[in-house]
């Protein structure tokens, strides 16, 4: 961002009265400070399809929105190659708001006051992307959907849409009915955040339980190298078939769905 340039800002609210009121007090902003308004948003998913769109520096986030709230919102930019800054604006949340001062990330209290926000965009050029570890653990339940950056746009993955997740290198292939999708992330740390909705079927694969049709035997070399004539997974919506390690070959019991 040049500080010649006007600050760009969107503003999410899932109240019109909140962000005609943020709306009213970035008219008194920008009489002290160049800015101007780059769009509104409702929600978050309205929200990451507007950010790239509007080129937006700074975005004023609501942490409490239906369906993806203002903590996902934040993790999803930052899959943006130049994630704006983010001012989270939230009423009373004592989690929140501890964890926001320890690790020194700007939000606003509602009712917003103008001389609080007026602080809170002088600063915002220079604020540095909110580190994605903080953010999860910001968080106190798991995300509802990833995400994958497209042509410099945010691609939402539901997590119910999500039939296996495969370490391959660095990056993790993530599989729905219709196509696939490269995730830089962990699995280990996925298999964490998602707990109960998928089951490890190797070392390098996890399954939605939701999706599994059954097993079948299979002949040949298991996932580990460590063994023949071993059980494969078979999944709704897609003909691949997932070999099972000789090491999780338990759940083929657990799940009891013999093809």
């Amino acid at each position: 961002m040049s500080d010649l340039q006007p600050l760009r800002v969107l503003v999410v609210d899932d109240e019109a009265p909140a962000r005609n009121r943020l709306r009213d007090l970035l008219g008194d902003c920008a009489l002290k400070i160049p800015l101007e308004i780059a769009g509104e948003a409702d929600n978050g998913r309205h929200a990451l399809e507007l950010i790239p769109a509007v080129n937006a520096d700074v975005v004023l986030l609501d942490i409490r929105m239906p369906e993806i709230d203002g903590i996902e919102v934040a993790q999803h930019l930052q899959k943006l190659t130049e994630p704006p800054a983010v001012i989270f604006t939230t009423a009373y949340d004592a989690y929140a708001l501890k964890a926001f001062e320890v690790h020194a990330i700007d939000y606003l209290l509602k009712p917003i006051r103008l001389a609080r926000l007026l602080e809170a965009l002088t600063r915002a050029r220079a604020m540095a992307p909110i580190r994605p570890d903080v953010l999860q653990e910001l968080r106190r339940d798991a995300r509802s959907h990833l995400s994958v950056n497209e042509r410099g746009r945010i691609h939402l993955i539901p997590l119910a849409d999500v039939l296996f997740l495969k370490a391959e290198l660095k990056y993790v292939t993530v599989r729905t009915a219709e196509r696939e999708f490269l995730l830089e992330e962990s699995l280990a740390k996925l298999e964490q955040e998602f707990f109960g909705r998928f089951v490890r079927i190797h070392r390098n694969c996890l399954v939605a339980k939701e999706a599994i049709r059954g097993f079948e035997r299979g002949v040949g070399v298991d996932a580990d190298g460590d063994g023949e004539g071993g059980w494969s997974v078979v999944l709704n919506h897609v003909v691949e078939k997932l070999p099972v390690s000789r090491r999780q070959q338990h759940i083929v019991r657990e799940f009891g769905r013999i093809l």
